[in-house]
């Protein structure tokens, strides 16, 4: 599968891995910074999300596949690879599974464990999204507050929306295979996978995807690994605290 990425920047590959119903896009402001020192930016759509192809099929082995494909196609060697959420699992496998490609691993909070189904209510509320009455992203916004209280959320998922044709909204993701294959997101990362690599796993203080008991199973995965945590921020790390994410990020790649 040919995903969609957005390449800016020289240097050294830096691949970045968006979360859950999500996009590269996300990932724009901090990357044009991270760009600034000496890398090339790869912000990558997953297959189902952004302008990436849809299809039937999703799950991390098959994401871990795409990735492999688009850096064979891109001569792509020695990168840095940072996943949040959803792309950290990804990113997990890839360098468990390809660790002569990957340089340095950079986990946006997210461990290897198993968690449990949590993204009920917004898949509800984005599956309810009737576009032949919706016409404005106004009208998209006070249908999806009755399922996603969260205004952050709320516009964070609306990045979706595009005009599909005149005055006609759509979600660019494809929504049908995430509810389907939803149950993919939580998947642990096998025990039979580790990578000796150089990495680092960030967490938010005020989130609750890793927590103290997970440390012990990520050094034992990722045995060169150091754990970071971003002050006044949540599950949305890098975007609620960038430039502390950023100063983290850069003096890991630094040593």
């Amino acid at each position: 599968m040919k995903l969609h990425a957005n390449v800016f920047g020289e240097g050294t590959p830096f691949v970045i891995l968006h979360g859950f119903l999500g996009m590269g896009d996300n990932w724009k402001t901090l990357a044009k910074k991270i760009s600034e020192q000496g890398y090339q930016i790869h912000l990558i759509d997953q297959r189902n999300h952004g302008r990436s192809p849809h299809s039937d099929e999703f799950n991390y082995e098959i994401l871990a596949l795409d990735l492999l494909e688009y850096c064979r196609d891109h001569g792509l060697e020695d990168i840095v690879l940072l996943g949040h959420s959803m792309g950290g699992k990804t990113a997990m496998l890839f360098a468990a599974k390809y660790p002569d490609i990957v340089d340095k691993l950079v986990v946006a909070d997210i461990g290897p464990k198993y968690y449990p189904l949590h993204h009920q209510d917004i898949l509800d509320g984005l599956d309810s999204l009737d576009f032949e009455v919706l016409k404005s992203r106004g009208d998209v916004d006070k249908a999806l507050e009755l399922y996603v209280r969260d205004a952050g959320v709320r516009m964070f998922l609306m990045k979706n929306l595009f005009w599909k044709e005149k005055g006609r909204l759509g979600l660019r993701m494809n929504l049908n295979s995430l509810i389907r294959n939803s149950s993919e997101i939580g998947v642990a990362l096998s025990e039979e996978y580790l990578y000796a690599g150089d990495t680092l796993f960030l967490r938010g203080q005020k989130s609750n995807y890793i927590i103290d008991e997970d440390i012990d199973l990520i050094k034992k995965q990722f045995p060169k690994s150091k754990i970071g945590e971003i002050s006044n921020a949540g599950h949305w790390l890098h975007a609620e605290n960038p430039s502390e994410f950023l100063m983290t990020l850069l003096e890991f790649l630094k040593n």
